[in-house]
């Protein structure tokens, strides 16, 4: 069942305030799994990691400018809570790295498009700016031949 388009606005304009509850009780070392999921909801990704841990991902994307990563030991109890769209993280995204290596830094993005004519896709985050009246975005372009990063960078744009 679709959710009419005011019934979902007003989840996306709630989930920060649920958020500003929420993550504050999540504590490394101490809250589980089980835990997390009581307060936050099914992740919208699940990462397994080499180590044999897993990460979860919360995306707040599209109309949401955080994305936060969860990372669980193996006695499923919470490692680490990071909120991943940071300049740090997109520091990190570089050329020659492959979807999943950005998926896994940054999460699920807010668009992806492809344009076969310059050979690349490109997928895009909402993310934090300077002002009220502009909306910033984190942008990755793959190379449609082999996945990889192109380039990388930020694009504002007026609000409507």
């Amino acid at each position: 069942m679709k959710l009419p388009a005011w019934i979902a606005a007003l989840l996306t304009a709630l989930l920060p305030a649920c958020d500003m509850v929420n993550l504050p009780e999540i504590k490394p070392g101490i809250t589980t799994q089980a835990e997390v999921r009581s307060r936050m909801g099914e992740p919208g990704f699940i990462h397994r990691n080499d180590d044999g841990t897993v990460t979860w991902e919360y995306s707040r994307q599209p109309a949401g400018v955080h994305c936060y990563m969860i990372r669980f030991d193996r006695q499923e109890i919470v490692a680490a809570l990071d909120q991943v769209l940071t300049p740090a993280t997109y520091a990190r995204v570089t050329p020659g790295l492959t979807q999943d290596e950005v998926r896994r830094l940054l999460g699920q993005p807010a668009s992806r498009q492809t344009f076969d004519n310059l050979g690349e896709s490109v997928w895009e985050w909402r993310i934090e700016g300077d002002f009220r009246t502009e909306e910033t975005f984190f942008s990755v372009h793959f190379d449609l031949a082999d996945g990889t990063v192109r380039k990388a960078g930020q694009r504002i744009q007026p609000r409507p």
